[in-house]
C-alpha cells in the first residue's frame, strides 16, 4: 500500500511577492512543484499522496486570488489528467464542492473519472476542504455512537472519498511555518511532523526525498515503549 504523505503546500504568496511578483504567479509555480512531487512519489515508496491545496478558511482571501486559484485548479487538472492516466495515477478530489464553480466541478469530474483505475498511487488534492467541518459532517451521517472503522468510513463520505480513511504517515509542511492548520487532524493523529523552510515553488524530488530520510530515522512506538525501556534500575 506504501507510505501516505501529506503535504501542506505553504509559501506560494510570499514567494511570489519576495520577487515584487503578484501572489498568482507564486501559486501558478507552485503548480509545478506539483507534478515534480508526483512524479517522484511512487519511487519513493509513496502510496498515498494528500497534496493540501485550498482550504476553507481560504475564501477569506481577495475575490481575485480565490478566482485565480480555481482557474488554475482546473487548468492543471485539464493539463494532467491525461498524465496521471498514463503513470497509473488515481486522483480524487476531496473537500466541499457545493460552492465550487461549475466549471471546475466539470474538470473534477472528468480527471476522476478517466484516472479511476490508477494503482500505482492514490493522489488526493484537498480543495475547499475544512478537516474541522469533515469531522462534524460525518458525526452528522452516524445515528448510533460508531466504532472507529464506522467513523472512518463516514469521514471519507463527508469529504468526498470512495475510499477508507487513511492514517497519515509524514505530514510535511513547506514554507517556514510551523503549524498544521485545518488539515486531516483525526489522519494525522500518530504522523511525523517534517517542517521545510523551503517554499513551495522551490520544492522538488530531492526535498521530498530529504523529508523521507528524516522520516525513516524516526523512531514510531505508538504509545508504546521498547521492552526493557519501563524498567526503572535501582542503583547497587
Amino acid at each position: 500500500m506504501g507510505l501516505h504523505v501529506g503535504i501542506i503546500m505553504d509559501g506560494n504568496g510570499r514567494w511570489a511577492q519576495r520577487r515584487r511578483r503578484h501572489r498568482i504567479v507564486g501559486h501558478r509555480i507552485g503548480a509545478r512543484s506539483v507534478r515534480r512531487v508526483v512524479e517522484a512519489a511512487p519511487a519513493l515508496g509513496i502510496g498515498t499522496l494528500t497534496l493540501f491545496a485550498f482550504s476553507s478558511d481560504n475564501w477569506a482571501r481577495p475575490p481575485a486570488e480565490v478566482a485565480g486559484l480555481f482557474r488554475l485548479f482546473r487548468r492543471y487538472l485539464r493539463s494532467e489528467t491525461e498524465r496521471c492516466r498514463k503513470a497509473g495515477v488515481r486522483l480524487r478530489i476531496i473537500g466541499r464542492r457545493s460552492r465550487l464553480p461549475v466549471d471546475l466541478l466539470e474538470a473534477i469530474q472528468d480527471a476522476e473519472a478517466r484516472t479511476v483505475d490508477g494503482t500505482r498511487l492514490r493522489l488526493r488534492v484537498a480543495i475547499d476542504y475544512s478537516s474541522r467541518a469533515a469531522i462534524v459532517a460525518a458525526t452528522h451521517r452516524l445515528a448510533v455512537v460508531p466504532t472507529e472503522a464506522e467513523f472512518r468510513q463516514a469521514l471519507s463520505r463527508a469529504i468526498h472519498d470512495d475510499l477508507p480513511s487513511v492514517d497519515l504517515d509524514l505530514l510535511i509542511r513547506t514554507g517556514g511555518e510551523r503549524r498544521l492548520s485545518d488539515f486531516l487532524l483525526f489522519e494525522a493523529a500518530y504522523a511525523e511532523l517534517y517542517f521545510s523552510d523551503t517554499a513551495w515553488p522551490d520544492f522538488g524530488a530531492a526535498h521530498l526525498e530529504a523529508a523521507l530520510r528524516a522520516y525513516a530515522r524516526r523512531d514510531r512506538r505508538f504509545g508504546r515503549i521498547d521492552a526493557g525501556l519501563g524498567e526503572v534500575r535501582s542503583a547497587s
